[in-house]
């Protein structure tokens, strides 16, 4: 029975979603305001995938930038290809600003849109894997496996600024068409919107499964008692690798999207502090549960959109405390707050047990052990 009502909760759950996705938010929102949703749906897609890795995996992932970086640089490769082509030029804008006058070589094959799907879900998975083979292997984890992500994270947005040929510091922008489609279209804004909202529900749906099944209970055994999944048999190495490898390829699949939602992507989407700003979302959702990583990145990210405006340098500071006031008293995050305060309402309500009285028996048993 309650199987079954798990199921009708779920079902709702996505329905009710699906409704304030592709039924509200398009007809309340105006045009600037559903991008800027489409943006944030994108930072929520890669904190499902951080949700996994850390909340049910405990890999504390501080390099999420580095992957959505590579889906973000290769889909804004082809964006630019695409556009030259239109223009009848050899070579993106930028380039000819630079006196290039021939595509380099490792840009070639991003003129073919197939290439370019394919080498967005390969590339950050295949880097994933070797990475954390060579790392779980090794059985690093805890604070050094989370130092080591930050450094790539940090080797990469500055071979990224030294890179002249793909935009350097100020990377790639200006794109003008997504796959045929102008992105000065407001409809065609709107679909790339729809877009995100799809693959978002979807990358849910499949964590879900993920952790519904029995990889999902050894994925938390391996993070509560790794020694004990490795004397069962199991190798915890391979379990953290699916986990670290779905993550990284959501974060492509993200970084991918935001590159014709924003209008670019540069090396500042890439380097430490966006790799930290994701985890922070996740935290104070609450990186256990399945809906609160989705829902703290969203609710964060718009936070940021809205007081940084107005307290530019108030803002890092009161991000900061807040993750801090969250993982030190409320490590489930805001979505285990309702738990927290239903445990203390119930604690409040219920007497505490009565001692049971003594009887004669027991009278009896002291005096005579007296």
């Amino acid at each position: 029975m309650r199987t079954v009502l798990g199921r009708w909760q779920t079902w709702a759950g996505f329905g009710i979603a699906a409704v304030v996705l592709f039924g509200v938010a398009p007809v309340v929102l105006s045009d600037f305001r559903l991008s800027l949703l489409g943006k944030f749906l994108c930072f929520a897609i890669v904190a499902v995938g951080i949700g996994l890795a850390w909340g049910r995996g405990g890999m504390l992932v501080l390099g999420q930038g580095v992957f959505f970086g590579l889906g973000g640089y290769m889909m804004g490769m082809h964006l630019k290809i695409a556009d030259a082509q239109i223009r009848g030029d050899d070579v993106p804008d930028f380039m000819q600003i630079a006196g290039v006058r021939e595509l380099p070589g490792y840009w070639q094959p991003f003129a073919s849109p197939a290439f370019t799907l394919l080498a967005i879900v390969l590339v950050p998975t295949a880097t994933a894997a070797a990475l954390g083979f060579g790392v779980f292997k090794r059985r690093v984890k805890g604070a050094y496996f989370a130092i080591l992500s930050q450094a790539l994270a940090a080797a990469l947005a500055i071979l990224l600024v030294g890179q002249t040929s793909i935009g350097g510091s100020n990377g790639l922008n200006r794109f003008r068409t997504f796959f045929g489609f102008t992105l000065n279209d407001p409809a065609n804004r709107r679909m790339l919107y729809f877009i995100a909202a799809g693959v978002l529900l979807l990358v849910v749906a499949v964590v879900r499964q993920l952790m519904q099944s029995r990889y999902g209970e050894l994925l938390v055994a391996v993070r509560d008692g790794e020694e004990r999944v490795r004397f069962l048999g199991y190798d915890p190495a391979n379990i953290k690798v699916v986990a670290y490898t779905v993550a990284a390829l959501f974060a492509s699949i993200a970084g991918a999207l935001f590159a014709p939602i924003v209008g670019f992507i540069a090396p500042s989407q890439v380097g430490i502090l966006p790799s930290i700003a994701f985890l922070i979302g996740v935290a104070i959702g609450g990186r256990t549960t399945l809906l609160g990583p989705v829902l703290g990145a969203i609710g964060v990210a718009w936070a940021q959109t809205l007081f940084s405006e107005r307290f530019p340098s108030e803002w890092t500071y009161a991000q900061g405390l807040l993750f801090i006031v969250v993982v030190g008293f409320f490590p489930a995050g805001l979505a285990g707050l309702g738990v927290f305060l239903k445990r203390r309402r119930k604690a409040k309500v219920e007497p505490p047990p009565e001692k049971a009285p003594e009887t004669d028996t027991d009278t009896e048993k002291v005096g005579a052990s007296s």
